[in-house]
């Protein structure tokens, strides 16, 4: 069958849920047995996120080929099976680079470069690198229309049914319909300047999600319908539901799905959609629950920690247990120190991050959980505080550190990796993708995994100094996971403990809520057991 298109734009303002509504198209369309490819153009000029403040940005998720990309690649790998990469995500700096250095080659013979056609032929190029094979490629168009930065990349899309044929491409935007309290109604005035806007540049949608916090009358479906040039059965209302999880069930239950495949003419299997919902059942109607620390410095903005937050979830899942998370400023441990911070969780998780700020409160939080035999998951940065914790106040090396924030540290039980040191530039430089480990026999790591060799995700630069291994170990400190490549240490943990284990790796970007990393449902298991006594 020949590749069709599914393009996803936005209107009115940000934040609205693309990436989300992408993704849930993406398991409709698995759930029909159609094989997707998903991809998000993002139209900043950086090359990718991986030197942007999680503050501005959000997390970073890295793919196993190693990209540094948007977080909605994320949603798409725990929405769909789809095989993400580097071609999976990029930008406007990925496609100006890639233009202008074919005009230094020689490779448009002498030609003028200009945006049309060259910067939209790019696009349309890398759109079509990442949709061999599948029966449907769906491209999220990062920004709001309306946006100067995003006008190429709609530009280049309107191309896209000249060059495939209307038969093969889809149009999807997703708007708001606010509500307005003081007059106690819905207002469709957004939608119709975000749909006027696209359509000024060349792009009729064809079906409209309409972000709302409430269902929307049929008569204002007429309405929006109506004004913005679509059938009515194309307004679908993409309502707040409790758990992201629902959103598929909820588009489906609205004919969205079957909007989409009798538009593009595809003959599909019917929709399955019975795992989508146990795993909603389970979110809502959990048989327990459980509450757990997130120790961090940018825990005003829980975007940046989106995969982990997910991972737990999923955790709870396999448990089928609400798992409550209690974000904890580890600047505030410093300035105030634990001070009842954890008397009412069931474990402690410290997640990954740069810098030294917040860093002492993350080792008083570590400690706690290792003195308290309260479950301890610590993860990049978690991992290698831990390491400093240990080496401080159970091997007695009180100025351990690492050189990550003190560079003539005496006793660096955590130093820059050895090809790092060379490095100067920042994008794309660290450790990052897929590298592979193997595990202790006899260990936590080994019993949880139920293997002795794994691979996982990395994005790092310091590592465990293997020079203080045979100490850290004398003192009790198990090094369960070793990479057979380079000898670097990935986890740890203590034997005499009920569940503490810190990896270098990422392992939440693995997680799916059908597939739950082994690592959350293990830890989220023995957070639940915390709680029950």
């Amino acid at each position: 069958m020949k590749t069709k298109f599914l393009f996803v734009t936005g209107g009115v303002v940000s934040s609205l849920g693309k990436g989300l509504a992408a993704a849930s198209i993406g398991a409709l369309m698995e759930a029909r047995g159609l094989k997707v490819s998903m991809q998000k153009m993002d139209p900043y000029i950086n090359v990718d996120p991986g030197t942007m403040s999680p503050f501005q940005h959000g997390e970073v998720f890295v793919t196993d080929d190693g990209a540094e990309t948007d977080l909605d690649l994320g949603h798409y790998e725990r929405y769909t099976r789809a095989k993400l990469s580097k071609k999976s995500n990029f930008t406007t700096g990925q496609v100006y680079d890639s233009v202008i250095r074919k005009e230094r080659r020689g490779d448009y013979l002498g030609g003028t470069v200009q945006v049309i056609p060259h910067i939209t032929n790019e696009i349309k190029h890398k759109i079509l690198e990442n949709a061999k094979g599948v029966d449907i490629a769906i491209v999220e168009v990062g920004g709001t229309v309306g946006d100067i930065e995003s006008l190429p990349f709609l530009e280049a899309i309107r191309q896209f049914r000249a060059d495939r044929g209307r038969e093969n491409v889809l149009y999807i935007h997703l708007t708001l319909v606010p509500y307005i309290p003081t007059a106690g109604e819905l207002k469709t005035k957004p939608t119709q300047h975000s749909v006027k806007d696209l359509r000024e540049i060349g792009i009729q949608p064809d079906i409209l999600l309409c972000r709302c916090d409430r269902e929307i009358p049929r008569d204002m479906k007429g309405k929006i319908a109506l004004f913005c040039n679509v059938p009515e059965d194309a307004v679908i209302t993409a309502r707040d539901v409790p758990t992201i999880y629902e959103v598929p069930k909820a588009f489906h239950d609205q004919g969205l799905d079957e909007r989409i495949v009798d538009y593009l003419n595809i003959w599909t299997k019917a929709p399955d959609l019975s795992e989508w919902e146990r795993i909603v059942g389970r979110v809502k109607e959990p048989a327990s629950e459980t509450t757990i620390a997130i120790v961090g410095k940018y825990v005003g903005l829980t975007e940046s920690y989106k995969s982990l937050a997910e991972a737990l979830t999923h955790g709870g899942i396999a448990s089928n247990c609400r798992v409550n998370l209690k974000y904890v400023d580890s600047e505030a441990l410093e300035r105030h120190g634990i001070n009842g911070s954890f008397d009412d969780v069931d474990g402690i998780l410290v997640p990954g991050g740069f810098g030294e700020r917040g860093s002492e409160g993350k080792i008083a939080a570590i400690r706690y959980a290792r003195e308290n035999k309260l479950p301890f998951f610590g993860i990049c940065l978690g991992m290698q505080m831990a390491v400093v914790e240990f080496a401080r106040y159970a091997c007695s090396i009180e100025d351990a550190h690492s050189s990550e924030f003190q560079e003539d540290a005496k006793n660096a039980v955590i130093h820059i990796m050895e090809e790092q040191k060379k490095i100067k530039g920042k994008g794309g430089t660290m450790r990052l993708g897929a590298y592979p480990c193997d595990l202790a026999e006899g260990t936590l790591a080994r019993r949880i995994y139920g293997t002795d060799h794994l691979t996982e995700r990395h994005r790092h630069r310091f590592e465990f100094n293997n020079d203080y291994r045979a100490k850290l170990q004398e003192c009790g400190l198990v090094l369960s996971g070793i990479n057979p490549e380079s000898d670097l240490v990935e986890i740890v943990e203590l034997e005499d403990h009920p569940w503490f284990l810190g990896c270098q790796f990422h392992p939440e970007f693995k997680s799916r809520p059908m597939e739950p990393h082994p690592l959350f449902e293990s830890f989220v298991g023995a957070c639940l057991k915390k709680r029950q006594g």
